[in-house]
């Protein structure tokens, strides 16, 4: 029987978030170097919820941003992005990832949803991209059609939302830090895409 996970590391994040995704080869490299004392866990966080506006996709703060930071962050980090040609809202894709856990296809869906967007400049704004998806790893497509018609996992999107905001969180990424017995509350706050020394420092510090 396998020890419980003695570190923690919960993850807000959000789809149409590129720093996000640049986040995911380091908390890979972490879960390889702590193994099963880890535990890793993606929270939803929605940046630009419903009356807030989506960003102009051919705007100049995008187009900076990513000349500037994405790009160069992606190739160290040996990741192909490219600036989507939408901007979506997210919240289908954070009840996609939420109906995916259930399923026990947190993984899989996760790493998907950031491919379409950001490689593939899908727009996961769309159900029929979630379907398509679901086939690549596994799920059934109209279970998932009708979670995300009848908005079935609304209130776990929200739920972590309003965690973030109880704790301070109005960025992504950001990662909370903590050893298993310590509360959510009490874990050490890592924001933004932190390169892999920073992040293994910090978890190296609880042992």
């Amino acid at each position: 029987m396998a020890a419980e996970p003695s570190l923690r590391i919960d993850v807000w994040s959000d789809y149409v978030c590129p720093f996000c995704y640049l986040e995911l080869p380091v908390l890979d490299r972490l879960q390889e170097t702590f193994g099963d004392a880890l535990q890793i866990r993606w929270r939803a966080f929605e940046l630009r919820p419903e009356p807030v506006p989506t960003l102009d996709p051919a705007g100049d703060y995008l187009r900076t941003t990513w000349a500037r930071s994405v790009y160069p962050m992606a190739e160290e980090r040996g990741l192909r992005l490219r600036l989507p040609p939408v901007q979506p809202r997210s919240r289908k894709a954070l009840e996609a990832a939420a109906h995916a856990a259930v399923e026990g296809a947190f993984d899989p869906m996760h790493r998907a949803i950031f491919r379409a967007f950001f490689d593939e400049g899908r727009d996961i704004g769309q159900t029929e991209v979630f379907l398509d998806l679901a086939d690549s790893v596994g799920l059934k497509r109209e279970p998932l059609r009708s979670a995300l018609e009848a908005g079935r996992h609304t209130d776990s999107v929200l739920q972590d939302q309003k965690r973030a905001e109880e704790l301070g969180i109005a960025a992504v990424p950001t990662l909370l830090i903590r050893r298993a017995e310590v509360p959510l509350h009490e874990a050490i706050p890592l924001r933004g895409a932190l390169a892999y020394r920073q992040a293994h420092a910090a978890v190296e510090s609880l042992l």
